[in-house]
Parts: structure tokens; sequence; C-alpha cells
């Protein structure tokens, strides 16, 4: 536990920009494993694998009912209604991708964002960067909406639950990044419960092979511990409004993945569009 905590301590001395971006980049890498595993595994049993393996290791490293113990009837709530969240909005985000493109999952997301960024606005600088923002997000993801009734369903209910995730997120994270990533750890061990009756069903075909179960894991790693522990490290140090900005930095990275990793090379209005994101972010300025 000594240790864990000097690793904390010094990695909260990182400007929180850095562990934003980190969360960034892995926010993508995570469904690029989930989606070669759908055919093998199922939505939702991608989805538990992701949810378990996460709380498994943060089990571990955290030991959550210490948590649950250590804090007032208020705080508890929280952690619960955050597992409920994350548990119901990786279900509903892998259910979107299955049948919508990504791209438009994604704008759906950013959406939901817009609205807390807008909270806590005091300058022209600030809006600015918002509109600066939000029109690169759309000229990356050249949002064409589906027919399909069903996902844009699973979409929407995604972008809400996406919300209200940086909402209880910040909110834990309150008492700086140690105390976050713990009370983390107990929100992702309530989100096993929540879980439990979701995927398992699906799931518990893959368990027979070890490379199906060391994906899953993988899945869980990249989509999970490492973004959402990102995410403490720079949601203890950034206002919400702030933060919920730079999540339109999202698509930016989802192109510059996509260019390393799968070879997608972006178009010059893929480009547009991350140089208009990142005016934003430059210019704009934290409420006071």
């Amino acid at each position: 536990m000594k240790i864990t905590r000097a690793l904390l301590s010094r990695a909260a001395i990182a400007p929180p920009h850095l562990w934003f971006v980190i969360s960034a980049i892995f926010h993508y890498l995570g469904p690029s494993f989930a989606v070669l595993l759908f055919q093998h595994v199922g939505v939702l049993g991608v989805a538990w694998f992701r949810i378990v393996s996460a709380a498994l290791i943060l089990t571990i490293w955290t030991k959550p009912w210490k948590t649950f113990r250590s804090v007032n009837r208020e705080v508890a709530i929280a952690l619960w209604l955050l597992g409920a969240c994350l548990a119901l909005m990786n279900s509903a985000f892998y259910l979107a991708i299955d049948r919508l493109p990504l791209s438009l999952v994604a704008a759906i997301e950013f959406v939901g964002t817009i609205a807390i960024a807008l909270f806590g606005l005091r300058s022209i600088h600030n809006y600015i960067a918002l509109l600066l923002s939000v029109a690169g997000v759309f000229i990356l993801t050249d949002v064409l909406w589906s027919s399909d009734a069903l996902g844009l369903t699973y979409a929407i209910v995604n972008g809400l639950l996406f919300m209200t995730y940086v909402i209880l997120g910040h909110r834990i994270a309150r008492q700086g990044a140690g105390e976050g990533v713990n009370r983390l750890g107990a929100a992702m061990a309530a989100a096993f419960i929540f879980v439990m009756p979701i995927g398992f069903s699906e799931a518990v075909a893959a368990l027979p092979h070890p490379t199906l179960i060391l994906a899953g894991v993988g899945v869980g790693v990249c989509s999970s511990i490492i973004p959402y522990i990102c995410d403490q490290l720079a949601m203890s140090r950034l206002p919400r409004n702030t933060f919920a900005l730079m999540l339109s930095l999202l698509p930016a990275t989802a192109t510059i993945v996509g260019a390393i990793v799968l070879a997608q090379i972006p178009m010059l209005k893929d480009l547009v569009g991350i140089s208009f994101v990142m005016a934003g972010v430059a210019i704009h300025k934290p409420a006071s």
C-alpha cells in the first residue's frame, strides 16, 4: 500500500492533461480488442469480461471492502451508482458499436458532455473554445444518422450514462487521486455485481479457451483500468467543465490511433477536424 501511495503521489505531480491524453488513447485501443472478440464471445460477454477482469485486478490493488467501511452513507450511494453506471454504460456502448459506426456512437457520446462543458463557462474564450471543439468533432465524425433505431437507442443510452460517469467520477476524485483510485476500485466491485446477470451467459462460452480469456482481460486492462485510473488523476486536478470539453479530443485520438494501429491514414477533412478540436482545447480557460 505504501508503494501504491508513493506511485500515485508521483503520478499526481505530472500535468493532468498528460493523464487525460493517455486515457483518450486507451479509450479506443480497448474497443479495437473488443470488436475482435464479438464473434467469439458475444457483445454482452465482452462487456462482462471487461468489467469482471478490471474489478478483480482493482480489488487486489485497492481492497474495496475497506473503502466501503470508511466512507459515509452519501459517498457509498455514489459508489454504488457509479458501479451501476459503469456496468450499464459499457454494455450499451458495445451493443451500440456492434450495430453502428464507431464514429456515430462517439459523436452521440460527445453530445452529453457538451452540456457539462457549458456549465461553468464564464468567458467568451470558453464559448469560442466549445464551438471550435464541437465543429471539429462533427468534421471528424462525419455524422450520418443510421436507420437502425435500436442501435441509436443504445448509443443515446450510452451517451447519457457517459455523462453520468463524468459527473460521478469527478465527485469521487474530490479527495485527491489516491483516494479517487480507491473509490474507483469500490465502484468497479459494485459494477461486478451489476454486470453478472447481464453478460455471464455469453461469457461462459469463452471459459474453456485460455486465449479468449486473456483477450478479455486485455480488454478490461485497456478499456477500464488504464483509462479510468488516468481519468481519476486528471479529474482530481481539472474542473469538471474543463474535463468535459477535453473529451472532444476523443475523436482526434481515435483518428491518430487508427492511423498508427490500423493504417487508416486520415484525409484532409480529418486533419482539419483535429485542428479545430486542438484549437478549442488550447484557447479554453478553466472557470475560476
